[in-house]
């Protein structure tokens, strides 16, 4: 789900000025309600006390443009593993064997779910969000409109932005998003999305950074502070870091599973989560088929298979367990 390379700012760089503290509120003047429908007001209750995590099946795969169907017994086997530690998933799409999802997690006691729509301008898709929203309004508690879609050239932000008003207009209580990296939403062409949008998810990858192989984790943890806390020069409501992470392999490129732990821990000392701020964990599995799928930069990314706080087969990485377990 990662797309490649791309320079951060000076001023967010996680070396200078020191960022301003995870928690705080944002600066400038918001038109943003968080509690404007019950939606809002258990959303960013998730985001301050509960965990998100984003997850797409084990049993989905996209192997040569073809996608699999993912299997309900095996979503509901990838949940029960999830369950301890998180009570919110973010998904990436509605349809695939998806449309399960919103059923199997109010059976296991989840508390959020925001459905992912990988494609804004399918019909089918989005149709099939909607339906999961109106049939859980308790628990699915967003809708994303696709996954770096801007990045990826897919279509443009006003494209989007469209996107966002008709979806509005279809379901008035539902709170949208969508998700691009985090460096195209400071353009001045992100502004009208930003300004559809009830709730902010972004990717913050600092392993993508030049710095990052040689970088204490602790400037990685730092890094995605620095650039939420810039954020709100842009957007005023809650943001939600849909993907950060670090993948465990290869190793001759830098990553293990104790840096993975590392960052983490290092994350969940610097960015303590609020109503107004937080991030997911990501992601929930391993996905070996991830590192020959579709790309929009050039070159191999044998990464993209090991991004997982689980392995493919739901065995737990060394992270979990400093990721405490919540109350059911």
């Amino acid at each position: 789900m990662r797309r490649r390379f791309w320079s951060i700012m000076s001023c967010v760089f996680p070396a200078v000025a020191a960022a301003a503290s995870a928690s705080a509120e944002p600066e400038v003047a918001c038109n943003v309600s968080f509690t404007s429908t019950p939606a809002m007001s258990r959303l960013v209750a998730v985001m301050a006390t509960g965990r998100f995590v984003a997850y797409q099946p084990t049993s989905l795969a996209v192997i040569q443009g073809r996608v699999s169907t993912a299997d309900q017994s095996s979503i509901r086997a990838d949940l029960k593993a999830l369950r301890p530690r998180f009570d919110g998933l973010i998904t990436y799409t509605a349809l695939h064997g998806a449309e399960a999802i919103p059923e199997i997690a109010a059976s296991l006691g989840f508390h959020a779910v925001i459905v992912g729509v990988w494609d804004p301008f399918d019909a089918a898709e989005l149709t099939a969000a909607l339906a999961a929203a109106r049939r859980y309004p308790k628990l699915v508690l967003g809708v994303s409109l696709g996954n770096e879609v801007v990045y990826s050239k897919r279509h443009g932000f006003p494209e989007l932005t469209a996107a966002a008003v008709l979806l509005h207009r279809r379901e008035p209580g539902l709170p949208v998003s969508s998700t691009e990296p985090f460096h195209l939403l400071y353009e001045e062409a992100a502004a009208p999305l930003l300004n559809q949008l009830d709730f902010l998810l972004v990717n913050v990858h600092p392993i993508f950074q030049s710095w990052f192989r040689n970088a204490p984790d602790s400037n990685a943890a730092q890094f995605v502070v620095n650039v939420v806390t810039k954020l709100t020069d842009h957007y005023c409501g809650p943001i939600l870091v849909k993907e950060t992470g670090v993948p465990t392999a290869p190793a001759e490129s830098g990553f293990t599973e104790e840096r993975q732990a590392s960052f983490f821990r290092e994350l969940q000392q610097a960015f303590p989560a609020s109503r107004t701020r937080a991030f997911a964990y990501f992601s929930a599995f391993d996905a070996p088929w991830r590192s020959a799928d579709a790309q929009p930069v050039p070159g191999e990314h044998p990464e993209e298979a090991h991004w997982g706080l689980y392995d493919g087969k739901r065995s737990p990485k060394p992270v979990i367990a400093q990721i405490p377990a919540l109350e059911q």
